[in-house]
């Protein structure tokens, strides 16, 4: 019993953190996609995510060499976070190989940064952590085309994605 509620503070704590940082304004102005088009992305995720997107926050911080996609759960519920853990470790396999399906089904073949993501090759490293939270993917690169083309795909998710992303400073 003690365990289970020193974790139940830690859980809070670290979303008392989450919600500090998630008023922070964002790096730039991002541009945000319809009302329509974001409901649509939400519903195409349901298909890939597997974890509820409505307690979900996917934040992510552009970096000179790439960037961090981060995913945690808003609630500290142990069956999301496993569900977000998951998920991120399959796509960080999945991105590693070239494989951007399943953003492309979500987001839409034609999403900004994607053509050249998909043929980065060696060019590009993706590292997968698991968080107390949830887990995140550290993008790496020393090529300029591919650090534009992972700020480009990471601003079109925060703009999909509406109140369920943000982009980190």
């Amino acid at each position: 019993m003690r365990h289970r509620t020193i974790c139940i503070v830690f859980a809070s704590t670290s979303i008392t953190a989450i919600a500090a940082v998630m008023v922070t304004p964002a790096v730039g102005q991002q541009a945000v996609a319809s009302p329509s088009q974001q409901a649509e992305v939400e519903r195409k995720g349901v298909t890939v995510m597997p974890f509820d997107q409505q307690r979900a926050m996917h934040m992510f911080q552009q970096t000179p060499t790439g960037g961090v996609q981060t995913v945690l759960s808003r609630d500290g519920d142990f069956a999301q976070i496993a569900a977000i853990r998951s998920h991120l470790r399959q796509e960080a396999d999945k991105f590693a190989r070239g494989d951007y399906s399943d953003p492309a089904t979500i987001h839409g073949q034609q999403m900004p940064g994607l053509s050249v993501l998909k043929t980065a090759g060696q060019n590009l490293r993706v590292a997968y952590q698991e968080l107390t939270l949830g887990a995140q993917m550290t993008f790496t690169t020393h090529d300029p085309a591919t650090v534009k083309a992972l700020h480009d795909w990471f601003a079109a998710q925060v703009s999909d994605h509406g109140s369920h992303a943000m982009m980190m400073k």
